[in-house]
């Protein structure tokens, strides 16, 4: 086993780490060689982005500030089954549909496994919308400052210092050197835990240009003299942001420079980190975040330099993200297995689809009621209950859903044969007459009494969107694709 370890450690110190040590071109394309590379940039309909969000729904709301901010940021999932986030603007953020598509085509040519990488946008009516990566794990903020479980390690803060600054390198490479308002809402965490830049800060936000929304206190100084940004002016967030990975706090600069100075640098680590680095580093972050945070531009180090610096402090670079940061891989945090046709037909509520595919199935599943067809009749009660199915069983292949709902109950009533499949047509039969709560019912009746049946929880799923229980629905799709898979395998 210990081999077996060391062996994944050094493959993957070779495809994560040791890119860093490589030119920025070698960080471009999202990781070459990838299974699910990345498409080229797409101009959307605003049709397939209302698909993708179930009509802009608040229930896929992932933005920080949530619907009542100027610009919602959805999740989505695109006819490929790529999952990705949807920016939608206020109606007045690109008054130029010209300007705004030149300006995404533009962030969209950049490709690098250090960004959260635009793949395309929308741009009818009023409508500006963007479209990228969706990132499963988080902002640096949830982690930072709202942890739950642990504290960022230090390896770990050190990692996203290094690849902050790589990312921003290759976009000053590529002619892209502003970026507005970077904070640590502006990084987020991919499938492997690594932390990625977002692509919306590279475009500009509003009429002029010049938008950089940011609390007055984090602010670069030369901002507030001239109202615009410079590249310089990224190196100083820059700065505020190894401050917060220091602290574990959003740290004011000036009261940070002030404990700088009175050589009270301690004081500004995270007590959580006690124990856990060297003060060379400790001393090494603080010198950098000073240089970055100088009151005159000039005095600033440029990316190129930063990311020599933070090459220098890595540790458990053997490590892989995941690992340092405690996130569950290979499962929970890798994009969900793509649904089955069933699974697709619940998700969108096309009863239609249901009905032809539980006609298919017919009672193939459904081993106690197989085994009762095949004995005689021995009682006339049996024979008047297997006459109520095969009514039903007529009614329902005719769609005639309120008669098969009577057929099927007096069948489940007679007690003699228990059927989860009749338990699921009759829960189709109920959601046809618009009987959500009912259906609920007996798709759960069906898996108590088929517990590894994956139709039952397909069906709850179908029932649980039509009752607007969006997330609880989505769960129980996942279990029910999860589910068969599993039964595929065995």
């Amino acid at each position: 086993m210990g081999a077996r370890c060391s062996k994944f450690s050094i493959c993957w110190f070779h495809s994560h780490l040791k890119a860093s040590v490589l030119e920025s071109s070698d960080l471009e394309n999202g990781g070459k060689g990838e299974k699910n590379a990345l498409p080229s940039f797409t101009e959307f309909s605003l049709e397939q982005l209302k698909a993708a969000t179930s009509g802009f729904s608040s229930d896929n709301i992932v933005s920080e500030h949530g619907e009542k901010a100027p610009n919602v940021v959805y999740k989505g999932k695109l006819d490929n089954d790529r999952w990705v986030a949807v920016k939608r603007f206020n109606k007045f953020a690109w008054p130029d549909s010209r300007q705004f598509l030149e300006e995404a085509k533009a962030v969209g040519s950049l490709r690098s496994e250090r960004l959260v990488n635009l793949i395309g946008c929308c741009y009818e009516g009023d409508e500006r919308l963007l479209v990228a990566e969706f990132m499963p794990n988080e902002t640096l903020a949830k982690h930072l400052f709202h942890w739950e479980n642990q504290p960022m390690k230090w390896a770990m803060r050190l990692r996203v210092a290094l690849y902050l600054a790589q990312a921003l390198e290759y976009c000053s490479s590529k002619g892209r050197a502003l970026y507005h308002d970077l904070n640590a809402y502006r990084i987020l965490f991919d499938d492997d835990g690594n932390p990625r830049l977002s692509c919306f800060g590279l475009m500009k936000n509003s009429r002029d240009g010049k938008s950089y929304s940011t609390n007055l206190a984090f602010t670069p100084p030369e901002y507030l003299r001239t109202g615009r940004v410079t590249p310089e002016s990224v190196v100083y967030s820059f700065g505020t942001l190894l401050l917060d990975l220091m602290s574990g706090k959003h740290i004011p600069p000036s009261h940070a420079l002030d404990l700088i100075r009175g050589k009270n640098f301690l004081m500004l680590m995270d007590s959580a980190l006690e124990g856990h680095f060297s003060n060379d580093d400790g001393t090494e972050l603080v010198r950098l975040a000073s240089r970055c945070l100088q009151y005159e531009a000039r005095e600033r180090p440029n990316a190129k330099s930063l990311v020599t610096s933070l090459m220098s402090v890595q540790k458990e670079a053997e490590v892989p993200s995941y690992v340092l940061m405690g996130i569950p891989h290979g499962t929970a945090s890798k994009q969900p297995l793509p649904l089955t046709p069933f699974g697709e037909a619940c998700m969108r509520i096309d009863l239609t689809a249901i009905h032809e595919i539980l006609e298919k199935m017919g009672y193939k599943d459904d081993e106690g009621i197989a085994n009762e067809l095949s004995f005689q009749m021995w009682t006339g009660q049996m024979q008047e209950t297997l006459n109520s199915k095969k009514h039903g069983d007529t009614a329902f292949r005719a769609k005639d859903f309120a008669t098969a709902i009577d057929c099927y109950t007096q069948f489940i009533d007679g007690g003699t044969i228990v059927s989860p499949t009749v338990y699921a047509r009759r829960c189709l039969s109920y959601l046809m007459n618009d009987k959500p709560q009912q259906a609920l019912g007996d798709a759960m009746q069906a898996q108590v009494v088929s517990p590894q049946w994956p139709t039952a929880l397909y069906l709850q799923a179908a029932c649980l969107f039509s009752l607007g229980m969006e997330t609880d629905a989505q769960e129980t799709l996942k279990d029910g694709t999860n589910m068969e898979a599993n039964r595929a395998k065995n």
